[in-house]
């Protein structure tokens, strides 16, 4: 089938894109911040265990994450004067509040996340998957006290009706479509993608690729010097996107915290949020703001 979300235009033949101050780089902290479910799979370190009820292994690997982990990576955050972009499930506001609390005092950019990380909407039906949106951003704006801009799906996951329901909520923009270092616009009127990665990721570069701290730090030391070349002419986006249970341990925190200091001090890198960059995008484009929602519409 076709895909109607989004058609092809390459990199090299759209306007020039400039960031604020002159930036060639905007670049964000993607900080997941969720809950799983205590009897389904999910992200695993080993992969033995991961069918077992209760899996023990993986699920207290995981929950390392909310416990302890990222407090050790907001101390980071802090120290170089980096604001994150929390991609959280709605099911943390209830389940650990002393996070939600840390993020309002940091003035935290609320990126909508599903429920929890164990149930996916791929496979929904529009109003079933309609009541499940609306009841996700609902909660977050009752909380946060401002409706979220944007949506990452939990192990990036949609149906095809996702971005004009989140549309209808008045949300503006997903990080689903990994496919740019530029944000764009979508065929839903008034939705955008913005860059996120999968490759520039601590799930995938420590567990799945088994890379080792320095390593880590090399990566992201490279794609930003590879994305400032690139943007000579037009902006680029880097994201990080980071999991407190996995580049929160204790032997992978001091990488975690080089490679912030290293982007901190990088000339020519404007270090924001996933919505002021969509913001950005929008005014630099003429597009104006998202189009007006609610969850209790």
């Amino acid at each position: 089938m076709e895909n109607e979300l989004f058609g092809y235009e390459p990199i090299t033949e759209r306007p020039p894109l400039v960031w604020p101050g002159g930036a060639r780089v905007a670049f964000y902290l993607g900080l997941n911040i969720e809950h799983y479910q205590v009897d389904k799979p999910s992200t695993s370190i080993f992969g033995g265990t991961a069918a077992l009820v209760p899996d023990a292994l993986n699920y207290g690997w995981r929950d390392y994450g909310p416990r302890v982990g990222i407090w050790r990576l907001i101390e980071s955050l802090d120290r170089h004067g980096i604001p994150a972009s929390a991609i959280v499930n709605s099911d943390v506001f209830s389940r650990y509040p002393q996070i939600v609390r840390a993020g309002l005092d940091r003035n935290w950019a609320w990126v909508a996340h599903g429920r929890d990380n164990s149930t996916f909407q791929a496979g929904m039906g529009r109003e079933e998957e309609r009541a499940y949106l609306a009841e996700i951003v609902a909660t977050m704006e009752a909380v946060t006290g401002r409706l979220p801009q944007g949506w990452l799906g939990p192990a990036l996951t949609e149906t095809f009706q996702t971005p004009a329901l989140l549309a209808e909520l008045g949300l503006g923009y997903t990080l689903d479509w990994t496919n740019d270092d530029q944000p764009y616009e979508l065929a839903v009127p008034g939705m955008l993608s913005v860059p996120y990665s999968i490759e520039m990721n601590d799930v995938t570069l420590f567990v799945s690729k088994s890379y080792t701290g320095p390593e880590f730090l090399q990566a992201v030391r490279d794609q930003l010097d590879q994305l400032y070349d690139d943007a000579a002419d037009s902006g680029r986006v880097m994201a990080l996107c980071v999991h407190p249970f996995s580049v929160g341990q204790p032997f992978r925190h001091t990488y975690l915290d080089q490679a912030l200091e290293y982007v901190a001090g990088h000339s020519g890198v404007w270090v924001t949020t996933s919505d002021e960059i969509a913001a950005a995008y929008r005014e630099q484009r003429g597009l104006g703001s998202p189009p007006e929602g609610g969850a209790t519409q």
